[in-house]
């Protein structure tokens, strides 16, 4: 990536990161995947948000960020078909005014939490002269069935949606639901091959999923669905590129044969969503197809640069 931003420093870490037996999956993934000595596997996951970046605090609110907060870690337990279990919370908290913030804060955090049966159990507090600060990680369990990895998608799999995309700036980046149940109850019923949870960008997310499993995608432009906040935007942008790169939906985008694609398309059998068939995987490249014409798509989306 010209100049290295996140993704090339996520590059230069695995490539200095040894193996160890008990690490599953490691860097590069929605979460990392532990082996425990009683042979469970523990799901690890950690998210930063940075005010000003992240979110505006003035605009949101405390509460509504203790709630993003907790969610984005939620919406990648979800990305690995995962139960979350329990959350450490660490914040850097503006001097001024830090300890009512941080009261709405807490319950913002707890909001989200309850709502998966996530017990918070720790952290750590800190006050500065910047603005607020709030890291928070979750460990989660896998299903019986091991976690879902970005790695498992093959060539002639479906690529599927679990809702609409675009526009989530208007509100959706800080009121969302994570995808958590949805995900357990597809894990249920088909082989997932691989998933992972657009928070950088349908397009963005998708061309990772296909480089850790080594594959292309198609993704088609008349199949994609698009959130009505978009058309209130009135920004002059296409729709269809918001859908492909506004980012921060928190909807799934799995990989799946396509018989268990038409399956799940014909029953619908996740109450609440509605599953759509976005594109395929290919052998290579990155491509969107419309009016019948296939053109390479640029991975769209939200890098953090890192100069």
């Amino acid at each position: 990536m010209p100049g290295g931003g996140e993704f090339a420093f996520i590059d230069w870490l695995r490539g200095r990161t040894p193996a160890d037996p008990r690490v599953l999956i490691g860097p590069g993934d929605d979460t990392a995947a532990l082996k425990l000595s009683s042979g469970a596997t523990c799901l690890v996951t950690t998210d930063m948000l940075l005010e000003g970046s992240c979110f505006k605090l003035s605009e949101a609110g405390p509460r509504l960020v203790g709630r993003k907060a907790m969610a984005v870690n939620l919406s990648d337990i979800a990305a690995m078909a995962g139960r979350p279990v329990a959350a450490v919370v660490s914040v850097g908290l503006p001097r001024a005014g830090g300890r009512g913030l941080a009261e709405e804060l807490y319950l913002g955090l707890r909001e989200a939490a309850d709502a998966f049966a996530t017990a918070i159990v720790g952290g750590d507090t800190n006050s500065w002269d910047g603005p607020l600060v709030i890291s928070v990680t979750i460990l989660g369990e896998a299903t019986e069935r091991g976690p879902v990895p970005r790695s498992g998608a093959r060539p002639g799999d479906w690529l599927l949606v679990t809702g609409p995309l675009g526009g989530s700036i208007l509100g959706r980046h800080l009121t969302f639901t994570p995808r958590v149940r949805e995900a357990l109850q597809l894990r249920e019923r088909v082989e997932l091959h691989a998933m992972i949870d657009v928070s950088d960008g349908l397009a963005a997310d998708v061309n990772h999923l296909c480089e850790e499993s080594h594959c292309g995608a198609v993704l088609r432009a008349a199949d994609i669905p698009i959130h009505t906040d978009v058309y209130k935007l009135n920004d002059g942008r296409p729709p269809l590129e918001h859908a492909l790169g506004d980012g921060e939906d928190f909807e799934l985008v799995c990989a799946v044969s396509p018989d268990e694609g038409r399956q799940l398309l014909a029953t619908q059998p996740i109450a609440g969503i509605t599953l759509v068939h976005i594109g395929e995987c290919v052998e290579s490249g990155l491509w969107l197809e419309e009016q019948q014409q296939r053109r390479a798509l640029p991975p769209i989306g939200y890098v953090h640069s890192l100069k």
